[in-house]
């Protein structure tokens, strides 16, 4: 089956907020009255799908990366993390939206995005590889 008017890559995309500097984040795909934007996670259940790769300010063209399981990432980290390790989106509080953090141990759901191909530190941008896992429960 063929299919047109589809894309492959990259693409712009209208900021539904403040993205400047916020270049590794994932964001989710919304809308502003049936228009498309990004904007970053508000909940760590939230389908963050797209590498932020050039943000902007609020209603600006950005540049988005589809993470995809073909090709290997850079995400913004919070905390560290050992090759292998499942990541999954930071809790959501103030500036670590869209950023992810290993797999934590404390009891609760998450949705694991990728997993650590790299050592990472604290505000790096880790090597990882898109893995859509889905929802882990941690008890």
């Amino acid at each position: 089956m063929s299919q047109s008017n589809t894309r492959v890559g990259d693409i712009r995309v209208r900021a539904g907020e403040a993205l400047t500097g916020k270049e590794g984040y994932l964001v989710k795909m919304t809308h502003d009255t049936g228009v498309p934007e990004v904007k970053l996670p508000a909940a760590i259940t939230d389908y963050a799908m797209y590498v932020l790769k050039e943000g902007a300010a609020d209603t600006a063209l950005v540049s988005l990366q589809p993470i995809d399981a073909n090709r290997n990432v850079r995400l913004k980290l919070k905390g560290t993390c050992n090759p292998g390790d499942v990541l999954v989106l930071a809790a959501i509080a103030g500036s670590d939206a869209g950023m992810v953090r290993a797999l934590p141990t404390a009891g609760g759901t998450y949705r694991g995005l990728a997993i650590a191909e790299e050592a990472g530190v604290d505000g790096q941008l880790v090597l990882a590889r898109p893995a859509m896992i889905g929802n882990i429960v941690v008890s």
